[in-house]
C-alpha cells in the first residue's frame, strides 16, 4: 500500500470519528422528548421549562467565538476530551433532579448550559476536521458531521423509546453515558491529515488574499527535514524519529508518522505576509510551539494551498515542485475575521438569516413536545402519560431525521450548485425559507396530532438545511483560515432569536395553561394553546426569505467587481 493510500484510510478513519463525535454533540435537540416529562416531575412551568431549554441552546451557541479560536489555535483533539467531559458533567445532575423531583431553576440551567457548551466544543472540532482533511470536497465533507449532529436526536431517542420506553429517568442516564462515551472513544481517532499533495505557502500578493502564481524549489534534503517535523506535544503523538526511513520506504508508515506529517503537511499556520495587517496567526492541530519557533518553513496555514512538499518528492536536489491538486476557491484566498469581520456588510447579512431562521426552528424542535400534549389532550383525554411520551420521542425522531437529511442534501447540493451550476450557495438558504414557510402554515392548520408530523418534518428540514450549508458560506464568504472562530461569532445569532421566540411561545401556552390542585400546568385547548407564536415565526420566515435574496444579490455584485478589479491587475 502507498504511502498516499494510507493517508487516505487515515482521512476516511478521522471523518468516520468526526462523524461518531457529532452524533453525541446534538442531543439538545432531544430536549422535546423528556422536557415535559421533567416538568411535570419538578412543577415547572412551560417558560421555566423553556429556559432550561433555552440554556442549554445559549450553551451551544453563545461560546462559539471562544472555542472557535481555541479550536483554530491548540487543534481539534483538546476540544473534543473537554467537551466530552462537560456533556457528562451536564446530564447527569439532570438525571439525578428528575429522580429527586426537585431542583432549582438556576442550577438546573447551569448543567443544562455545560451540556449546550460540551456539544459545542466537541461539534467545532469535528467540523473543523473534515474540512481540513477534504479541502477539495469541503460541503461534502462536513454534511456529514452536520448530518450526524442533525440525527443525533433521532438516535438517541430510538435508542431511548427501545430500551428505556416511557422512563425519562433512564433516558436522562443514557444521554449522560452515551454523549460521553462517543466523544471519549472518537478523541482517539480524530487527526488532521496530510491532504494528496502537502502545499507550501508563498507570500501574499495583496492584502487577505493568497497568490497561485509563484513555484518555489526544494531540495530532496529539505523535504525530508519538514517530513521529520513533528509536534511531539500534540495530544497522543509521539515524537517521529524515522521521518528518512518513510522517505525511503512509504509503505510502511505508522499512524503516528502520518498524523504528525499531517501537522505539517496539510499546513497549519497562517502566512506570514509583509502586506497583510491585523491577522492573528492561528495555530492548528497543536503546532503552537512549531509556529513560534521562528523556522523560515513555518508560515503556512492549515489551508494553504500551493507548493508540493511531499515526503514522496524526488530524490534530485532542485527539483521544482507543484502541486497536483490545489483548491483554490475564494475560501482560500481571502481572511476575514476579528474585527474585519465585524465591518464586513456581508457577515451582518448572514448572522441576520441565521438569527431569524434559526430562531424558528428552535421555537418547534424546543416545544414540539408540547405541541403534541397539546394536541393530543384536546383529541383523547384519555391518553396516558406512557403514550404522551413515545409520541414526543416520535416527534423528535422525525425531527432529527428530517434535519439529517436536510444537512446532508444542502451540504452535497451546495456543492454541485458551486462547481456544476456555477450558482451561490445562499440558494439553500431560500429553499430553507421555503420549508420553513411550511412547517408554519401546517403548524397553523394541524389539530389532528396524527397529521403534526408534517410540522416536525419540515421545522427539521429546513433547519437542516440552514446548517448543513452555512459553514460552507462562511469559509466563502471569509475565509477557511479563521473558520471555527467566524463559525462561533455567526452562531451568537441564534442566542438573541432562540430567547425571543421560545420565551414568546412559553408565554402564548401558559396564557392558555390551568394549574391543577397538585400544581401541574396543562393546556387542553389544542392549537389554541401555540397559535399565536406560529403566526410570529410565518412573518418572520418572509423577512428570512426577503433577507436572503438581498444576499444572493450583493454577493453577486462584490464578486463581479473582484473579477473586474483582478482582470485590470493583469493588464
Amino acid at each position: 500500500m502507498t504511502l498516499n493510500n494510507q493517508v487516505y484510510n487515515a482521512r476516511i478513519v478521522s471523518s468516520v470519528a468526526a462523524t461518531v463525535i457529532s452524533l453525541a454533540c446534538g442531543t439538545n435537540y432531544v430536549y422535546s422528548a423528556w422536557a415535559p416529562q421533567f416538568a411535570d416531575k419538578l412543577l415547572l412551568s412551560a417558560t421555566e421549562s423553556n429556559l432550561i431549554g433555552l440554556a442549554g441552546n445559549l450553551g451551544m451557541y453563545s461560546m462559539g467565538v471562544p472555542v472557535g479560536i481555541f479550536v483554530d489555535s491548540k487543534g481539534p483533539r483538546p476540544a473534543v476530551i473537554v467537551g466530552s467531559i462537560l456533556l457528562g458533567l451536564g446530564y447527569y445532575p439532570l438525571h439525578q433532579a428528575y429522580d429527586a423531583g426537585h431542583g432549582s431553576v438556576p442550577w438546573l440551567c447551569f448543567v443544562s448550559y455545560l451540556t449546550g457548551l460540551g456539544g459545542c466544543m466537541a461539534f467545532a472540532a469535528a467540523v473543523k476536521t473534515s474540512a481540513l482533511n477534504w479541502p477539495h470536497h469541503r460541503g461534502t465533507a462536513t454534511a456529514f458531521p452536520l448530518a450526524a449532529f442533525g440525527l443525533s436526536a433521532f438516535f438517541f431517542a430510538l435508542v431511548g423509546s427501545i430500551f428505556f420506553p416511557g422512563s425519562p429517568s433512564k433516558f436522562l442516564e443514557l444521554l449522560a453515558g452515551g454523549t460521553f462515551g462517543l466523544t471519549f472513544v472518537g478523541f482517539f481517532f480524530l487527526r488532521v491529515l496530510p491532504p494528496h499533495a502537502p502545499y507550501h505557502a508563498v507570500p501574499d500578493m495583496e492584502p487577505g488574499m493568497t497568490d497561485s502564481r509563484q513555484l518555489h524549489r526544494t531540495t530532496s534534503e529539505e523535504s525530508k527535514n519538514r517530513a521529520g517535523r513533528g509536534n511531539p506535544n500534540e495530544p497522543g503523538t509521539l515524537s517521529n524519529t524515522t521521518a528518512d526511513t518513510t522517505t525511503k520506504n512509504n509503505t510502511k508508515m505508522t499512524q503516528n508518522d502520518v498524523s504528525e506529517q499531517g501537522d505539517e503537511a496539510s499546513g497549519t499556520r497562517v502566512p506570514h505576509s509583509p502586506t497583510t495587517k491585523g491577522s492573528n496567526p492561528q495555530v492548528d492541530a497543536g503546532t503552537g510551539q512549531e509556529a513560534a519557533s521562528g523556522d523560515r518553513d513555518g508560515a503556512a496555514d492549515e489551508t494553504s494551498s500551493l507548493l508540493s512538499q511531499s515526503t514522496c518528492s524526488s530524490s534530485l536536489p532542485g527539483e521544482v515542485l507543484v502541486q497536483s491538486s490545489v483548491d483554490m476557491d475564494r475560501s482560500h484566498r481571502v481572511d476575514i475575521r476579528g474585527i474585519n469581520l465585524m465591518k464586513n456588510i456581508e457577515f451582518w447579512q448572514l448572522f441576520t438569516i441565521m438569527a431569524i431562521l434559526s430562531g424558528i426552528g428552535l421555537m418547534t424542535i424546543n416545544n414540539i413536545g408540547n405541541d403534541v400534549t397539546a394536541l393530543w389532550k384536546h383529541y383523547d383525554d384519555s391518553i396516558d402519560d406512557k403514550t404522551l411520551v413515545l409520541g414526543q420521542q416520535l416527534h423528535v425522531s422525525i425531527l432529527s431525521i428530517g434535519s439529517f437529511s436536510g444537512r446532508l442534501l444542502s451540504g452535497v447540493g451546495s456543492d454541485f450548485l458551486v462547481k456544476i451550476m456555477h450558482a451561490s450557495r445562499v440558494w439553500c438558504l431560500v429553499v430553507a425559507s421555503g420549508i420553513f414557510s411550511l412547517a408554519q402554515i401546517c403548524a397553523l392548520n394541524v389539530t389532528n396530532p396524527h397529521m403534526l408530523g408534517f410540522v416536525s418534518g419540515f421545522s427539521g428540514l429546513g433547519y437542516g438545511f440552514l446548517f448543513g450549508v452555512f459553514p460552507s458560506i462562511v469559509a466563502e464568504s471569509f475565509g477557511i483560515h479563521g473558520l471555527s472562530q467566524n463559525w462561533g461569532f455567526m452562531t451568537l445569532s441564534p442566542v438573541i432569536s432562540s430567547n425571543v421566540f421560545n420565551l414568546f411561545y412559553g408565554a402564548v401556552f401558559d396564557a392558555h395553561s390551568i394549574i391543577d390542585k397538585d400544581g401541574v400546568s396543562s393546556c387542553s385547548d389544542g392549537l389554541e394553546c401555540y397559535r399565536s407564536a406560529y403566526i410570529v415565526t410565518l412573518g418572520a420566515c418572509g423577512l428570512g426569505l426577503v433577507v436572503t435574496l438581498w444576499v444572493i444579490w450583493h454577493q453577486w455584485k462584490t464578486r463581479a467587481a473582484e473579477s473586474a478589479g483582478k482582470g485590470r491587475a493583469r493588464e
